[in-house]
């Protein structure tokens, strides 16, 4: 993670040139400079917390386990102890990657607890970025993964409530929900994990969903569900084959008490869970629609209803954030990144917006396979003078309009554009030529 200080010192300049810099030393943070060390491109990599991980080790609670299955979590060239279960825990994640890190030699360009202010284009196609303390850095090129499971989002409540609200992000351990009456706000995966832990140890729990969610089971016939995707598989099959698994695991939605869904099964971001629908089941968990207001120590739901409660969870997800970015690279809207290839712009070159998107898939397995690519577009990127967006633009490629993909899809994509590389870099080389002044435009604070 990556934030922001209003910190006002003397700045010190040091020229770093010839370096990128990588902001943020979590899974993909760390993979992106696994993949540039090894191609010998040369990097800083900086991270405000005070260890690496990213949110497994600051953002996520104790009993937390990934939901996509350790085989395609892991990097591809890196695999994960033999001793590792098909869903490994918050503190597998981070052993994994300390050994991750370690292995590759990565720790001796990290620096710690260093919180970035501000990142702008400077003359000569250059990065200004200055750092809480005051020190300033030039840099040739920044790659931002600086995550998205930080930037809190809360619902806006009518009403006043008299108990706790915290967001998911702040929930840590079971005790903070034990004996307590509970109310958590989403329908996502930390919201139904947090549900099912305070089914658990809570006095009672409430889960209200907006709109209901598909459930897909973590596992069928004894695999992970992950698992059964295989990379030839159109999205069509494999909804077809989640809706197949659904059925045949939970039965339908309204023998739960739940209304169907009004989307599509992988239209939103999948919702990986057993515990919701047994606990349902088994009355420790009541399903409720949207909140409609806050009534001191009560909150009242959209049809009607009204419950007690001790403890509002709002597990209502994260806005993509880059805050110290100028208004001008702001291209966020809502959940989406507006660049190119998943990273580049059309008008800035040697900025790169990395990791924002969601795949229904593990995060290793996807960087593993893109690091190649991304490799050759940022050598291709010192041969021309133009951003590789621009060249991604003009071949015909659109800006994305949602943060969600199908991983099977970006594998297959992938392996096109590796293939197809040579004519890419010949075509990039053509539209160089015919913007010879090109130039970033300098921003200033």
């Amino acid at each position: 993670m990556v934030q922001v200080s209003n910190s006002l010192q003397t700045p010190q300049m040091v020229d770093t040139t010839d370096k990128h810099l990588i902001l943020g030393a979590g899974f993909v943070g760390l993979g992106m400079a696994q993949a540039l060390k090894a191609a010998g491109i040369l990097y800083d990599q900086v991270d405000a917390s005070d260890d690496i991980g990213g949110n497994w080790y600051h953002g996520v609670y104790e009993t937390a386990h990934i939901i996509s299955s350790r085989k395609i979590t892991q990097f591809t060239h890196f695999p994960m102890p033999e001793d590792y279960p098909d869903f490994p825990s918050a503190q597998n994640m981070r052993d994994y990657l300390n050994t991750f890190a370690d292995h590759f030699d990565l720790r001796q360009h990290i620096e710690l607890n260093r919180t970035v202010n501000y990142v702008r284009p400077i003359e000569n196609n250059l990065w200004e970025i200055t750092f809480a303390n005051g020190e300033q850095r030039i840099y040739k090129g920044v790659l931002v993964c600086n995550g998205h499971h930080w930037c809190k989002r809360f619902p806006k409540f009518e009403g006043e409530f008299s108990g706790e609200i915290i967001h998911s992000k702040d929930y840590k351990r079971p005790d903070q929900l034990r004996g307590k009456r509970v109310l958590v706000i989403g329908g996502g995966n930390s919201a139904c994990d947090i549900a099912a832990e305070a089914a658990r140890v809570g006095a009672k729990c409430v889960l209200s969903m907006r709109e209901s969610v598909w459930f897909i089971p973590k596992t069928f016939i004894g695999v992970p569900t992950a698992d059964l995707i295989k990379w030839w598989m159109p999205e069509w099959f494999q909804r077809l084959m989640a809706y197949g698994i659904m059925r045949l695991t939970f039965g339908k939605h309204e023998d739960y008490g739940l209304p169907k869904p009004h989307h599509r099964v992988f239209d939103k971001h999948p919702t990986i869970n057993n515990e919701v629908p047994y606990y349902i089941k088994h009355g420790r968990i009541i399903p409720k629609p949207a909140v409609r207001q806050l009534k001191g120590g009560k909150v009242e739901f959209v049809d009607g209803s009204c419950e007690e409660f001790d403890l509002i969870v709002c597990a209502t997800g994260y806005y993509v954030s880059y805050p110290f970015l100028p208004q001008e690279l702001q291209r966020v809207k809502g959940a989406v990144v507006k660049c190119y290839g998943g990273s580049f712009l059309d008008d800035y070159k040697g900025l790169y917006y990395i990791g924002w998107g969601q795949a229904r898939g593990g995060v290793g397995s996807l960087i593993a396979a893109s690091n190649s690519f991304f490799i050759r577009c940022l050598k291709l990127q010192d041969e021309i003078n133009v951003p590789i967006g621009l060249v991604f633009k003009e071949i015909g490629q659109k800006l994305p309009t949602t943060h969600l993909s199908d991983p099977q899809n970006i594998f297959r994509q992938l392996k096109l554009a590796n293939f197809f590389f040579n004519r890419i870099a010949q075509k990039a080389h053509q539209i160089d030529a015919q913007y010879p002044n090109f130039s970033n435009c300098p921003l200033f604070p």
